[in-house]
């Protein structure tokens, strides 16, 4: 869940090396709606296999060895290498994870994807790397790719842990429809996730 070097990244690897990761429950937590979002994916592709799949900010490696499991090519990305250190060592058949900043994909050589994943990194980033990240999930996207985004609002805490409006959303991602929006489930979840209104974004690569 990191980008470019920020306030963000150096909390994260701080947060990391306390080992205090409260996101890390949310997939758990929150595993009906995840899962009902991938399935929806996947339910609306008929070629099979899936394609290739990119997991922006893994971390220590939450959803990149579902997706593997679900027979995506997946590839976790994180900029904070014992993170992604971590994640190969929880391992998950067929889980690739490499050490690459989602500010900079295009310099990461790691092809292009049908889906991308991204599970609160974006919202922890500056207004240019966030368009910074939109210009490389474009540049990396093949026909028909879509994006799965976790974010919370702008809320009080912004600060402290981030936060996008759908506004700022669309305007890092031009030449992308969003096609639906949802309310993140939060029940059974302390701070921040049940005070910051998290939102799920599917959006798509809009028609040429």
């Amino acid at each position: 869940m990191a980008g470019r070097r920020s306030g963000f990244e150096r909390g994260y690897r701080v947060a990391y090396r306390l080992g205090f990761v409260p996101w890390e429950g949310y997939r758990e937590a929150a595993a009906a709606q995840v899962d009902a979002l991938l399935d929806r994916e996947e339910a609306e592709r008929a070629a099979r296999p899936l394609g290739r799949a990119l997991d922006l900010g893994c971390g220590r490696g939450q959803y990149t060895p579902e997706l593997a499991r679900r027979g995506w090519e997946a590839v976790g990305v994180d900029v904070v290498p014992a993170s992604v250190a971590a994640a190969r060592r929880r391992g998950g058949d067929g889980a690739h994870y490499v050490v690459a900043d989602v500010t900079a994909l295009e310099d990461a050589g790691l092809g292009t994807f049908d889906l991308f994943l991204d599970v609160g990194c974006f919202q922890g980033l500056g207004a240019g790397q966030r368009s910074a990240e939109g210009r490389g999930v474009t540049a990396s996207a093949r026909p028909g790719a879509t994006v799965l985004l976790l974010a919370f609002g702008p809320t009080w805490y912004r600060r402290l842990v981030g936060g996008v409006s759908p506004g700022e959303v669309e305007s890092a991602f031009p030449g992308w429809d969003v096609t639906s929006t949802e309310d993140a489930d939060t029940t059974g979840l302390g701070w921040p996730m049940n005070r910051t209104a998290p939102r799920w974004y599917r959006l798509q690569r809009a028609a040429p």
